[in-house]
């Protein structure tokens, strides 16, 4: 009987162990694929259309809170965002112009934002990125004719972008997504035309 018992009680110790351990497991992100498909090539100068939708978005969570996507953001501009009321920190790694030049290689992604800021992205990286004190898990890579890039913060929000080309390469699609357990938040949908040469002459 008391051999029993005991067995009983590692049994529930046990099962109890795996289900603490389940809640406290931090949310991850699934790496996307590395292969670039056939014929798609992002690279190139475009414009942000004037007709896309406003650059002033919600944070999610807060009624009050809301980002304005500024063009030619700054380094020291982006060591001093902050999280939201709610604790949520991965707007804080979308950035946003209105003149874009991208670089595609065979190993990765070059965005740069009027000049400003460049973003590099790997194809299927899975790391931890950093501004300033605040980190999150980044995973970017190709889901079909898209480039997607997530951030994820510890709060659970996370920050999904996707890059694809329409009208035969002439026009560049972003959408832009930041939810929150499992709920969109928020969206926004920004245009780009092609253009042969930079907007911002040497």
């Amino acid at each position: 009987m008391r051999e029993d018992s005991s067995k009983l009680f590692m049994f529930s110790a046990l099962t109890l162990l795996f289900l603490l351990s389940g809640c406290g497991a931090k949310p991850s992100l699934v790496s996307k694929t590395a292969g670039v498909p056939v014929g798609v090539d992002l690279s190139g100068y475009w414009t942000l259309r004037s007709d896309s939708n406003s650059d002033r978005i919600a944070v999610p969570g807060d009624r009050d809170d809301q980002i304005i996507l500024v063009p030619r953001s700054d380094r020291s501009s982006r060591s001093r965002r902050q999280r939201s009321g709610s604790g949520s920190a991965a707007h804080v790694f979308l950035e946003n112009g209105r003149n874009l030049k991208i670089s595609q290689t065979f190993f990765g992604l070059f965005i740069s934002y009027d000049r400003s800021i460049v973003e590099e992205y790997s194809y299927g990286e899975n790391r931890i990125v950093t501004i300033g004190p605040i980190e999150a898990l980044r995973v970017s890579g190709w889901d079909g004719q898209s480039f997607v890039v997530e951030t994820l913060d510890d709060s659970g929000t996370t920050l999904f972008e996707s890059w694809a080309l329409t009208e035969e390469g002439d026009v560049l699609v972003r959408d832009i997504r930041i939810s929150k357990k499992e709920k969109d938040s928020f969206t926004h949908h920004q245009v780009f035309d092609h253009s042969s040469v930079s907007p911002h002459p040497a």
